[in-house]
């Protein structure tokens, strides 16, 4: 899948937030969260975050072409509270897209099951049978010419949850290489999804924390 990958240099490395327990970090899209097996997929969010401070661990992730925030922790204790609050669904998440055509309903919901499409993974598919249970609720922003721009809220945190999501409405994300048909994709040069706010409780001392990053697009 990542046959030209070519991962944005500047910014090298944008940090939103940091302190001994807690890292917040806004991804440009184009960069993996965790290395690929090739090589060359070696230059990735962890390796240039370890590079600055060597204990950082991932907790969650992004899709490459998805931008936004991301939390890491510092150090073990750190990391096993934040994966409990993701786990548990303790965090709230909001991202923007911009999706195409217009979305006639103001806000909703899409609830549908999600299941790897195994002989065309990575893609995700819904299947009612053998899915899990993927919870999205949507508000439009503001409808342009010929899209919408939404904030997503996903309840659950399943893979492409909100690619696909989106694409089951009848309105795929704008750029996105896997799930848009092909005027949709040359609408933008890049997947029009970014993670613009995650509030969650800081692993030590329980404060509710916001981070927030408006996206580019």
């Amino acid at each position: 899948m990542l046959l030209n990958y070519n991962p944005p240099m500047t910014p090298y490395l944008s940090i939103v937030y940091q302190d001994d327990d807690l890292l917040i970090v806004n991804k440009p899209s184009g960069l993996l969260t965790v290395p690929g097996k090739d090589p060359k997929h070696a230059d990735c969010l962890i390796s240039r975050v370890n590079r600055v401070f060597p204990t950082a661990k991932i907790v969650h992730r992004l899709d490459m072409a998805t931008s936004g925030i991301i939390c890491l922790a510092m150090h073990k204790e750190a990391h096993r509270n934040l994966s409990i609050q993701f786990q548990d669904r303790k965090t709230a998440k909001r991202y923007i897209a911009r999706v195409f055509g217009k979305l006639d309903q103001q806000t909703g919901s899409v609830d549908l099951p999600l299941i790897c499409d195994w002989p065309n993974r990575p893609k995700q598919m819904v299947d009612h049978d053998n899915g899990k249970p993927s919870l999205t609720h949507f508000k439009v922003i503001e409808r342009e010419q010929s899209s919408t721009r939404v904030e997503l809220t996903p309840i659950t945190g399943r893979s492409h949850q909100l690619r696909v999501h989106m694409l089951s409405l009848g309105h795929p994300i704008l750029g996105d290489k896997l799930y848009a048909h092909p005027e949709a994709f040359a609408m933008a040069p890049r997947l029009q999804l970014h993670a613009e706010m995650l509030t969650l409780a800081h692993p030590v001392s329980g404060e509710t924390l916001i981070f927030e990053a408006a996206p580019e697009f």
